[in-house]
This record gives structure tokens, C-alpha cells and sequence, in this order.
């Protein structure tokens, strides 16, 4: 029998598992996490916050601070098509008669979004975090779960009444506890890359998708000091040890003065897309990419991830109190994996495909011919932005008053 000593653990410290944590605080519950790492790592990683998880960060009390931290805009859809200079552009349409606020979307690198979690969890009674703690086993129990780890001082052992894994792609969790991870794996690496270049002055918008077969990248503006993440791919089997001596080559054919790039940071990883054949098993819950793994192309994978936790904290911590039958987790389990395998998952390989694959002309003419048909029409463009919206679930804990 297990004899729990905290109502949930979290293991990885990500943008997910801090607020997934931070939102179990929030309602009352002793939450402990554990981080294999000794801080919140500042890779180049995720950082457009689509205007349908706003709210949810509103609600977790993040909002102001990521606000103040990121830079807001109302850039639609761009894509320059660079062989021929072609840019199909949204432009600026207002979704404030929707959400009631002046901009659609933030932008912010997830570590800051981590780190601004982090501020907020460590203001929480009964919230604990463990750094340079890496779990080694997962055992569960009717009454509750068992987490083995290497700390800092050696051997630890964490029980609690639940557990979340949002400890990445190669989840620990999700592999102890005996849950596959089916999908598959793409035969290009990406490479993210911080660099300050004059984007604007040569006509780029907030987020844009260069569409090329072989110089296709995402580049969208980080701040307002000229920072700027262009992400691009490459061949997988080339040595990842040598990513900066080719980057030169990349940036020489892609923009237009290449003398006047500085990179910051770069980030090469593999690109996936997968899912965990459940999100739960018993008292293990999995969310974030331990759950589900997409290439970024469209900034859907961490989307995806915080539209998981934002059902899942309020449910899990009505379970704990005993509001609700644990059987809600099941249904919670089953939604978010249909909203990735359905829709997230394609979606991001379509984008893709079109980014940096796009080498039929006649497949690019009819990939153009719907963005092409809502540019320059407010209210097409209205109605696309809002169609995003699909990758949300409805609420399962009931709201007060409603």
C-alpha cells in the first residue's frame, strides 16, 4: 500500500508541468516537481502564444506578467514564397470583438514563460520543487504512486496520490509506466536559431513561413531589440556536431545581407510526430510532449500542451477533493488525444510539407490557393483565425454560476 505524502507529483519543469502545478496550488492541493535539471533550460524552443490559450494563462494569473514580458501582435498568416517573392499576407484583423483584447497573439520564449510560472508557484503554500532530480522508477497502487529518484544527496523516494509526466518527448514517466509512443519520426532535423538581423526592414511581419524546398524556414520576431527565431531544416544524417559549420551556408542563400546576421543561440533538435497510446495509465497522467510529439511548424506543440493542462488541473484537483469520479480523467485522456491525432498532428505536417517540402509547383499553386482566397478579406480572415479554436476542449469540472 502506498501512503502518499503530497496529493500530486509533477515530473519536468517545462512550461506544462509548472503551470499544470501551478494551477493544482492555486486550487488548494500539495503539489511537489521534480526536474531532472539543475534550472529551466533557455534552448530555443516554442514561443507563439495563439489568442485561444490566453485565457487559460489569464486564469492561471500569468497573463500580466506575460504581457509585460512579450510582444504582442495581430499578424495574421504570412507566407513569402521565396523563389519567386510572392507574399501572401492575412494583415492585421482584430479578434478583440472575440477575446477583448487589442492583440491576437504573444510571442515569448517558452523558458520566460517557464520562468514566470516558476515566480508564481514558488509564491504557493504546499508547492515544492526538486532540481537535479532524475526519476529512475514509477510503481502505483490503488491508493496511490510511488516515484524512485536520483537527487542531488543520492537515492529519493516521492509517493503521492497522482502523478503527471510532462517530462518531454523521452518521458520517463510514459515509458515506466509501460505506455508506447506511436507514430513516427522525420528524416530532417530542424535547427532553431536566435539572431539579430533587420527582418522588418526588408518586409517581414511578426510570424512568417518562408516557403522553399530548400531554404524553407519559420521566422518570426522575438522582441522589440531585434531578435529574431528562424527555424530551418536539414538532412537528419548529417553529423549534428557540425550544425554551426554549415549555418553559414543557410543564412548566405537566405537573406538578403548576410554579413548583417548575429546568432544568439541555436537549438538543433529531431522532429516527431507522435502520441502516447493513452494520456492515462492508473494514477499517471501524461500531458505536453510526454504525451503527444509534433514538429513546430505552426507553433502547435506547446499549444497543445497548455490547452491539455488547462482541462486537466481543474479536473485532477476535483478528483482529489473527491468532487468528481476519477473517471473524468478518462474522458479527459481520450479528448486531448483525439484533438492531437486528428487535428494538431496533421495540421503541423501540412504546414510542413508546404514550408519545406514544397517542390511541385502544381501542389504549391493549390497549397497557395486558399490562403490567397482569404488575404485582404477581414472577414475571411476573421473567421480562419477563429477556426483555430477547434484544438480547444470544453471544460469538464463544472463552472460556478454556468
Amino acid at each position: 500500500m502506498t501512503t502518499p505524502t503530497t496529493d500530486v507529483l509533477v515530473v519536468g519543469a517545462g512550461p506544462v508541468g509548472l503551470l499544470t502545478a501551478l494551477g493544482l496550488a492555486r486550487s488548494g492541493l500539495d503539489v511537489t516537481v521534480l526536474e531532472r535539471e539543475p534550472t529551466i533550460g533557455d534552448s530555443p524552443r516554442a514561443m507563439t502564444y495563439l489568442w485561444f490559450v490566453l485565457d487559460g494563462l489569464a486564469e492561471l494569473g500569468v497573463l500580466p506578467d506575460v504581457e509585460a514580458e512579450g510582444l504582442r501582435s495581430l499578424d495574421g498568416l504570412t507566407l513569402r514564397v521565396h523563389r519567386t517573392g510572392e507574399v501572401v499576407e492575412w494583415g492585421r484583423v482584430s479578434l478583440e470583438d472575440v477575446t477583448g483584447r487589442p492583440y491576437n497573439n504573444i510571442h515569448l520564449g517558452q523558458d520566460r514563460l517557464g520562468r514566470i510560472a516558476l515566480r508564481h508557484l514558488e509564491a504557493q503554500p504546499g508547492a515544492s520543487m526538486h532540481w537535479n532530480t532524475r526519476v529512475t522508477g514509477v510503481d502505483q497502487d490503488d491508493d496511490g504512486v510511488r516515484v524512485t529518484a536520483e537527487g542531488p544527496d543520492g537515492p529519493e523516494v516521492f509517493t503521492a496520490r497522482w502523478l503527471v509526466g510532462t517530462d518531454g518527448a523521452g518521458s520517463t514517466v510514459r515509458q515506466a509506466v509501460g505506455l508506447g509512443f506511436e507514430g513516427m519520426t522525420w528524416p530532417e532535423r530542424f535547427v532553431a536559431t536566435n539572431v539579430r538581423y533587420p527582418f522588418d526592414e526588408y518586409g517581414y511581419n511578426d510570424a512568417n513561413m518562408v516557403v522553399d524546398p530548400r531554404l524553407g524556414a519559420v521566422v518570426a520576431k522575438i522582441d522589440d531589440t531585434g531578435l529574431w527565431r528562424v527555424t530551418y531544416a536539414e538532412d537528419l544524417a548529417l553529423p549534428v556536431e557540425s550544425v554551426l559549420d554549415r549555418m553559414p551556408a543557410f543564412f548566405e542563400a537566405f537573406v538578403p545581407s548576410p554579413g548583417e546576421y548575429v546568432l544568439e543561440h541555436h537549438s538543433p533538435y529531431r522532429m516527431h510526430q507522435r502520441a502516447a497510446e493513452s494520456f492515462r495509465a492508473g494514477r499517471v497522467l501524461l500531458a505536453g510532449d510526454a504525451a503527444h510529439a509534433t514538429n513546430p511548424t505552426g507553433g502547435l506543440g506547446l499549444t497543445c500542451g497548455l490547452l491539455d493542462l488547462y482541462v486537466l488541473h481543474p479536473a485532477l484537483a476535483a478528483v482529489v477533493r473527491g468532487e468528481l469520479a476519477d473517471d473524468v480523467l478518462d474522458r479527459w485522456a481520450a479528448e486531448r488525444r483525439q484533438r492531437f491525432v486528428e487535428i494538431a498532428s496533421p495540421m503541423a505536417s501540412e504546414f510542413k510539407r508546404l514550408v519545406y517540402h514544397s517542390d511541385d509547383p502544381d501542389r504549391l499553386e493549390a497549397d497557395l490557393a486558399g490562403p490567397r482566397s482569404i488575404a485582404g478579406d477581414p472577414e475571411k480572415v476573421h473567421a480562419a483565425q477563429l477556426g483555430m479554436a477547434g484544438l480547444r476542449s470544453a471544460p469538464l469540472v463544472p463552472v460556478a454560476g454556468g
